[in-house]
């Protein structure tokens, strides 16, 4: 059970509750007539009125689908009597309302649905209904502010993590644009004109750098570059059969290995984000 959240407002010196939950803004009747002539005596009067009653009912069929509205009938019918009685248990009890809430420990009393309270309010006194009202708006507006501050706050860290996550791809993944050195470099085994156009080395410069390491240069590569493996396989077909020498190829290669991965990349990290 999630636990209602308290907050407090001020309304013509009169500090008053407010719980907030799946259901909704609750206001405490009890703290709305604590500097009334009359306190707690006056919800149940205001109960004991037959418009109070058929409000009640009222919001409680839009509201709340377990109402039991052929108990509520009795209570109907016998509102406006000298003898009727009517309090927030004896409601919730006999008819399953929501919009009343009677309570003992530490949030202890009436509390009533931000609709319902307000109606009471109204009943107290117009004045302090509208003071009522805008204050319990202000606090709602404070509350969306920090919600939005969240949201941002949230916002920008996410911008952040992508940049630096873009960042350490870029870094790592994306094929360095080879040297005017290796261009102009034949490389006997077409593999390894693969091999620096994606990867920016030799199959024997990587072993010779990762000495302990099982297999090849390709068995460690992720599936993006891969991908673009297969690509520049097929694209150096045809740059051979078109008769470019092997330094211009190369130089062709290695440029669509970088663009390659560039829109591999982004579109995958893309798809994360969402």
């Amino acid at each position: 059970m999630i636990k209602p959240k308290k907050s407090t407002i001020e309304v013509q010196g009169t500090s008053i509750g407010i719980l907030s939950g799946p259901d909704g803004d609750y206001i405490s009747l009890t703290d709305m007539v604590r500097n009334f002539d009359g306190g707690g005596a006056l919800i149940e009067q205001w109960l004991k009125n037959k418009d109070t009653v058929l409000f009640l009912g009222v919001w409680e069929r839009i509201n709340n689908p377990d109402f039991n509205s052929l108990e509520f009938e009795g209570i109907k019918n016998e509102a406006g009597r000298n003898s009727f009685f009517l309090s927030a248990k004896k409601l919730i009890a006999l008819t399953g309302a929501k919009g009343l809430v009677a309570s003992a420990g530490r949030y202890g009393g009436t509390y009533a649905h931000r609709d319902i309270a307000f109606e009471f309010g109204s009943w107290l006194s117009p004045e302090f209904k509208l003071y009522l009202i805008k204050e319990f708006q202000r606090l709602k507006d404070e509350e969306n502010d920090r919600l939005k501050l969240g949201w941002n706050l949230q916002r920008t860290l996410s911008k952040i993590n992508y940049r630096i996550h873009t960042d350490a791809i870029r870094e790592t993944l994306i094929p360095p644009a080879i040297t005017k050195s290796q261009a102009s470099r034949v490389y006997a085994n077409e593999a390894d004109l693969l091999n620096v156009a994606l990867f920016g080395q030799t199959a024997k410069q990587w072993r010779d750098a990762n000495p302990d390491a099982e297999g090849n240069i390709r068995d460690h590569a992720p599936l993006e570059q891969l991908v673009v493996l297969t690509n520049l396989e097929s694209l150096n077909a045809v740059l051979i059969r078109q008769g470019l020498p092997q330094p211009e190829r190369l130089q062709k290669l290695n440029e669509i290995a970088i663009s390659q991965m560039r829109t591999l990349l982004t579109d995958a990290t893309m798809k994360r984000l969402k």
